[in-house]
């Protein structure tokens, strides 16, 4: 019989109904970010009436990107089931963004703990995406009704913060200090989704960045994440990670998670991955930790339970230490590859060359110490 860790979610989601405003000022103003967001996510939308594969073309018209009137007027809306819906010409098209389960489009923290009772897993971290809510009193509201298994990030509209530091600095600071959030996620695309100057570890920031640093909360950075399509895509990737390096020097008291992962389908083949010398090089700072969150990059490629990454793990297990990686899911998302279960038994049952003390590190322990709840 497998013995299980306790585990603790290093990532995962609850949002509101994704047909209301989630936060934004004003119906259009959601509906143009939603629009370009999804615009640009990975997933393969379909057509309705035959299932053959569609393109998100239909969207967006790129070479006026990343104005407002780039997204094409098609009707785009949240539907049921997890779907967005548009139409062309009278074709109706769907992007299944979040699984079939989410029939009324949001995830409120009894449907999260309700899996994390079934597969025994103890608490978790909220993240955030702009395009699942913005404003912090959603998130801080879950945390409140679930105080001991629930905590939660706080998010800023990363858009706003050269224009308006102080804004913005006062902001995380009420959710962190008043709202009892965790830490802050700053997800780098949202810079580039409405144009803003890229490199966020820059003069301009600095003011924000020095107030939120006192705090002494963790930043957790998504680097690289639906963004807009550029080549060469790669080059782009470690720009980012240098900035990352940059960010760090400047900060060196501030404890920095890099979500997601890399962007492993940069370095993904039918036979595995090859990771280059340069993604290694931020990890030279002990301040930062990676989170791994396979299943949701990878479930559409590869199948459970992911043979594939065992080799991958060892190589960051090597590089950067279990005692910086840190084991999360992105529910309810990932659902549409895996379930909560799969997401803990392909590290726990399949990655059997782990230690019982890397496992516990990886499967909840870091992401608690780094909480202070350990």
């Amino acid at each position: 019989m497998t013995e299980y860790p306790t585990i603790f979610d290093g990532h995962a989601y609850c949002f509101p109904d994704v047909r209301g405003l989630m936060g934004f000022p004003t119906p259009e103003v959601k509906h143009i970010h939603v629009q370009k967001s999804m615009a640009n996510h990975h997933v393969q939308p379909w057509l309705i009436r035959d299932h053959s594969p569609g393109s998100t073309s239909t969207l967006m018209d790129d070479s006026r990107w990343p104005d407002d009137d780039a997204i094409r007027d098609v009707n785009f809306r949240p539907t049921t089931h997890g779907r967005y819906e548009w139409t062309v010409d009278g074709e109706d098209y769907v992007k299944q963004y979040f699984p079939p389960s989410i029939t009324d489009m949001g995830y409120p923290p009894e449907n999260l703990i309700a899996e994390m009772d079934y597969a025994n897993v103890t608490g978790t971290l909220l993240h955030r995406n702009p395009y699942l809510g913005i404003g912090n009193d959603f998130i801080a509201d879950c945390v409140q009704k679930f105080p001991d298994r629930i905590f939660g990030l706080a998010h800023v509209p990363e858009w706003t913060v050269e224009d308006e530091p102080d804004a913005a600095a006062s902001m995380v600071e009420g959710a962190v200090r008043d709202r009892g959030l965790s830490g802050l996620q700053f997800l780098t695309s949202q810079l580039h989704l409405y144009g803003k100057n890229p490199d966020w570890s820059s003069d301009g920031f600095t003011l924000f960045w020095d107030r939120f640093a006192s705090l002494g909360v963790p930043v957790f950075f998504s680097l690289s994440i639906n963004e807009p399509k550029r080549e060469p895509l790669l080059d782009h990737y470690l720009l980012e990670l240098q900035r990352l390096t940059t960010w760090m020097e400047q900060y060196p008291e501030t404890p920095v998670v890099m979500t997601h992962g890399f962007l492993w389908t940069l370095f993904a083949d039918k036979d595995g991955f090859q990771l280059p010398d340069e993604l290694w090089r931020p990890f030279e700072n002990p301040n930062l930790s990676l989170q791994i969150l396979l299943p949701i990059g990878l479930g559409d490629k590869f199948d459970y339970p992911l043979p594939q990454a065992q080799p991958l793990l060892r190589d960051l297990v090597r590089n950067i230490g279990a005692d910086r990686l840190m084991w999360g899911t992105d529910m309810p998302i990932v659902m549409r590859h895996w379930t909560y279960q799969q997401n803990i038994d392909f590290i726990v049952k399949y990655c059997d060359f782990l230690s019982k003390q890397e496992l516990a590190l990886i499967m909840g322990g870091n992401t608690k110490r780094l909480l202070g709840l350990s």
